[in-house]
């Protein structure tokens, strides 16, 4: 298959691209490289710099590709709400750049990966699909507009473009930005030997889902027919079991620091994973204590080298 990854230099979306190149698929990525780094990019796939918010026709026209998993994205909540109009231009309109460039060219289906934490607001329990949504931040609005115009498209056109509601995902080449990045925050911390910072009390909540799961869940998707599906755990960690968690992987003694709350933070936030594993026959398989090590040990790496 030949696939197109936006975004396929950053965290998420570079380990998309190593799950299709270990199946054998052929890849081009889309990157500005604006978060995204050269470095996360295999030697085995095409990669293109270019911003999505600039017209797509000619790299469309020429790559045809047979699925686009779009994960380009501004990701971090803080800047959203700094800057709603540069959030926008990224989230909302390249994400139509992208859906009417797969459209013009007769491109397969699109993979758009969205967010479970900043669409649902707080969460009474497991969020499922069908909960109310109700995005706290510019970042989570856009997403939903995202959202909306994949479910227009497919209306529109009787494309089935799919779209996956993430979780907090962590793991190795995580940068230590937006809401999800505070495993990287906590591990980078304890790697220097630094006291880290919780906000509030620590009792906020959070389902944090493995990278390479995620991965996995982004390739489970394709071929089904539309749909959307929340890709977590379905278990809440708070923010303080989080931080002994990974102090228990580095093997510290650092105690963290409580600062003030910040304004508008959500206090629970989990997703129902049930509909991912009946459609989508995708669970999650790395647990939390897990995949802390194994981006603990990635991070102890990446400081060697």
């Amino acid at each position: 298959m030949r696939a197109l990854v936006t975004g396929g230099a950053g965290f998420i979306g570079s380990h998309v691209v190593d799950a299709l190149l270990a199946r054998g698929d052929e890849v081009v990525v889309v990157d500005s490289l604006a978060t995204g780094k050269r470095v996360n990019v295999p030697a085995a796939a095409d990669l293109r710099v270019q911003d999505i918010r600039e017209p797509l026709d000619a790299l469309f026209g020429e790559v045809r590709p047979e699925a686009i998993f779009h994960l380009a994205a501004q990701a971090d909540v803080r800047v959203s709400v700094e800057q709603p109009v540069e959030d926008a231009g990224v989230n909302v309109l390249g994400t139509v750049r992208v859906l009417d460039a797969a459209q013009r060219h007769s491109a397969g289906q699109v993979v758009f990966s969205s967010t479970g934490g900043a669409i649902y607001g707080e969460c009474n329990g497991p969020a499922a699909e069908t909960a109310p949504l109700e995005p706290f931040s510019p970042y989570g609005t856009g997403k939903l507009a995202g959202e909306e115009y994949v479910r227009a498209y497919n209306r529109l056109h009787g494309s089935i473009h799919v779209v996956l509601r993430f979780g907090n995902v962590y793991g190795p080449r995580q940068d230590p930005h937006g809401e999800a990045g505070v495993v990287a925050i906590f591990l980078g911390a304890l790697a220097r030997g630094e006291e880290a910072r919780i906000f509030g009390d620590g009792e906020q909540t959070r389902d944090y889902v493995y990278v390479g799961d995620v991965a996995r869940a982004s390739l489970a998707a394709l071929g089904q027919e539309g749909g959307v599906f929340n890709i977590g755990t379905g278990r809440e960690t708070s923010v303080n079991e989080l931080y002994e968690l990974c102090r228990t992987v580095a093997g510290s003694d650092v105690a963290a620091a409580h600062a003030p709350a910040r304004p508008g933070e959500l206090q629970r936030s989990v997703l129902d994973p049930s509909r991912a594993a009946a459609d989508l026959g995708f669970m999650a398989f790395v647990g939390l204590e897990d995949g802390l090590q194994a981006t603990w040990e990635w991070l102890r790496a990446a400081q060697e080298e």
